[in-house]
């Protein structure tokens, strides 16, 4: 009996300390509103900007609409995206074979390929397009077409693939992965595509994610080159009218949102695809 009670009288401190320990420090809630304030701040000014300067009559979102109508707007959009989607779908084909290859049959070339990929961090883009100019201008029928700018942005986008990839293949066990799927009669390349792209998913989506921001948002190539894409859109927009260029950048705020909350919710998928996929 005496023990029963002493059990009883610490289940309220127990309680207690729990309740204790699950409390947020006041000074936590103090920063997180200080974070909040930063990003909301600045978007609430941006906003309100964009909404400013409507004449009597005028729609509120005049501004907006204004970008809309312009077929610029529509023709530079749509051209980045597609260079977007071509540049991530290059790089995957080549960097994630690569990066399988070397993290299972050549370990030891790891530190080269860490030096190769902080090279565009080196080299400027400006000194870049110097250099591959008179190599391209050879090739005539690839220099004067867009695709000229996904081969360019491949090598921009290099070191955060390559860093996202490799975090994947680190955060899995890539040797006994590939052990198992041999041992059930999987080739090395149904294994690539079968178990271990399902297991790397998430590191492609945040590879692509931050590719399709370098492409969406590269300006020095693209306008060296004469190609009008949705960043030397939005310069010559931001340079001639102030309301419309504001309008512009937050359309372009909500467009990365956009794409980062579908690629969030495409990762959230398929997650248990690996267990199974050997057997079919």
């Amino acid at each position: 009996m005496a023990q029963v009670a002493t059990v009883a009288e610490t289940r309220p401190s127990s309680h207690r300390f729990r309740r204790a320990r699950n409390r947020v420090p006041v000074w936590h809630l103090i920063w997180l509103v200080l974070a909040a304030l930063v990003f909301i701040v600045p978007i609430y000014s941006v906003v309100q900007f964009s909404l400013a300067g409507v004449q009597p009559g005028q729609s509120l979102f005049h501004w907006y609409l204004t970008v809309f109508d312009d077929p610029m707007f529509r023709s530079s959009f749509w051209l980045s995206i597609q260079i977007s989607l071509e540049t991530v779908a290059v790089s995957l084909v080549l960097m994630v074979p690569t990066v399988f290859w070397v993290h299972l049959r050549l370990p030891g070339l790891r530190p080269v390929m860490d030096l190769i990929s902080i090279l565009p961090f080196v080299v400027p883009p400006i000194v870049l397009v110097v250099g591959l100019l008179p190599f391209l201008e050879k090739i005539t029928w690839l220099f004067v077409r867009p695709e000229v700018l996904s081969l360019i942005y491949v090598i921009f986008a290099l070191p955060f693939l390559y860093r996202a990839l490799d975090a994947g293949l680190r955060a899995i066990d890539l040797r006994t992965l590939v052990e198992a799927a041999e041992s059930l009669g999987a080739k090395l390349p149904r294994t690539l595509l079968r178990v271990i792209l399902p297991n790397l998913r998430a590191a492609i989506i945040g590879g692509s994610l931050l590719t399709i921001a370098i492409a969406m948002g590269e300006y020095t190539v693209a306008s060296l080159l004469e190609f009008s894409t949705f960043s030397v859109y939005t310069y010559t927009i931001g340079t001639s009218t102030a309301y419309e260029g504001v309008a512009l950048s937050f359309i372009s705020f909500i467009f990365v949102w956009g794409a980062m909350l579908s690629l969030y919710l495409l990762g959230r998928g398929g997650r248990n695809e690996a267990a199974v996929a050997i057997t079919h």
